[in-house]
């Protein structure tokens, strides 16, 4: 059993690695292993410097308006926009760590991310919105909680969320 619980997580890692690693190979197949990782590598460099160009970002910035503005396109483009913001980039969302007193009695807390720092145009200036991710999950929930009952924790954003995806096995 020893064996299984050393092993299974190392070859579990390798396999998905290799996985990925393969799929991206194949999406630019050019008959030699690996060199369609290469070709997406340099692509997504040179986008990525090309994109940042102020001469680019003009045409960039139509592009989205576009996207924004037809019916279906734009939930599609805007909700994957968002959840790309939100973990990367120079807008990441969960930057803000906290700890949440859910019940007077008995205390139970939730650990999770500030979204929102006044709930003001709802009328609620108290309160604030807090998103508490599932542990081995790609969802959560949105709570819109008292602002008293919530305490901000001075630890980074990648080591609660990884606290939270374990289901509060790693450690913190």
């Amino acid at each position: 059993m020893n064996g299984f619980l050393l092993m299974a997580p190392i070859t579990l890692t390798i396999y998905l690695i290799m996985a990925i690693l393969n799929w991206l190979d194949n999406l630019f197949d050019l008959g030699i292993p690996g060199l369609g990782i290469l070709v997406m590598v340099i692509l997504l460099t040179l986008v990525g410097f090309i994109g940042s160009s102020f001469l680019v970002r003009p045409f960039i910035i139509v592009a989205e308006r576009i996207f924004i503005r037809v019916p279906l396109v734009s939930i599609i483009y805007s909700s994957i926009k968002d959840l790309f913001d939100a973990f990367v980039g120079d807008n990441q969302k969960f930057n803000k760590p906290v700890i949440v007193k859910i019940f007077k009695d008995p205390d139970v807390f939730r650990v999770g991310f500030v979204t929102q720092d006044s709930m003001a145009s709802l009328s609620m200036d108290d309160k604030l919105a807090v998103y508490f991710p599932d542990s081995y999950n790609f969802s959560g929930d949105l709570w819109i909680v008292a602002k008293e009952n919530v305490t901000y924790l001075e630890i980074p954003s990648s080591e609660v969320m990884k606290f939270i995806v374990s289901g509060g096995v790693s450690r913190i």
